[in-house]
């Protein structure tokens, strides 16, 4: 099972993979110590961030050398800063290029990580062209007959306000074990949990190709994989799902599930349902 949304917002640990057209000529990156204006050994740099990218598109607005970061401006969206440094490797439609070819008023699509609280480039793809983006969140309004879409997400300061056009594609994402969901924009909800895979629209506004709805309030998922994190007094379970190697925190009550047989590393399996905020286990059974 696909559950593709990155769930920072919520402080589930979901990842997400995607395929961005404008980033689709993403080379292996090179050693850092083959760009010139990468200083440093290599040994002397802290390992990359863990987690899973997020690729976000827009036009870069400031380059502030000194604080090591870009402001990029996301079409529906308020800017963001995003930090970056020796590690990041930086191209132009595809060639690798160096650090000091970033410049403002470029199109780029910037693979992004969250570095503790801050958001982290892996890479920044600058493009001829106006790039897709995707943004993951949950669904603040939508309204059917303007078509207007606001999300939230973890990666920028407010909400993001897209336009879902009558042409955009909009489905669930393979949820086979989705208790109560319906394909159609008509059904997209205030509380929805969403992948949006958008492109720059002319006037400056993202206009929405697909709409993935993860999840809807009251839906109910399976969850089968080895233990993680497990904490008895907060009621927290982290597990890794076998069917797409990703971590998911689900919430218990400790006085209805004990798991004292449970440890670390053993193989569960968990029916929960979402709630809105968060998913709380309401089977919890060996794997």
């Amino acid at each position: 099972m696909n559950y593709r949304f990155a769930a920072a917002v919520f402080g589930l640990a979901a990842v997400s993979q995607f395929s961005i057209a404008g980033a689709q000529q993403m080379t292996t990156p090179q050693p850092v110590s083959s760009v010139k204006d990468n200083p440093g050994p290599v040994s002397a740099l802290p390992p990359l961030p863990k987690g899973d990218a997020t690729v976000i598109g827009g036009v870069i607005r400031d380059v502030d050398p000194v604080r090591d970061q870009i402001r990029l401006n996301i079409p529906g969206g308020k800017s963001m800063d995003i930090f970056f440094d020796a590690r990041t490797h930086v191209y132009r439609d595809g060639k690798r290029v160096a650090q000091s070819d970033l410049k403002p008023e470029e199109h780029a699509s910037v693979e992004t990580v969250l570095d503790g609280t801050n958001v982290y480039a892996l890479n920044v793809h600058m493009l001829s062209h106006a790039p897709q983006g995707d943004v993951q969140g949950q669904v603040v309004d939508y309204d059917p007959s303007s078509g207007e879409l606001t999300v939230t997400t973890a990666l920028t300061r407010g909400p993001v306000k897209l336009v879902v056009p009558a042409s955009a594609r909009v489905f669930r994402d393979g949820q086979s074990r989705y208790t109560s969901a319906h394909s159609g924009a008509a059904r997209l909800e205030s509380g929805d949990l969403v992948s949006v895979t958008f492109t720059a629209g002319h006037d400056g506004r993202g206009v929405a190709s697909e709409v993935a709805i993860l999840a809807t309030p009251g839906s109910a998922f399976v969850f089968s994989g080895s233990i993680a994190v497990l904490d008895l007094h907060s009621g927290l379970l982290v597990v890794r799902n076998e069917s797409d190697n990703t971590t998911y925190r689900l919430h218990f009550n400790p006085l209805i599930f004990p798991m004292t047989k449970f440890h670390e590393g053993d193989s569960v399996r968990v029916t929960a349902r979402f709630d809105g905020t968060q998913y709380e286990a309401s089977s919890i059974t060996p794997g």
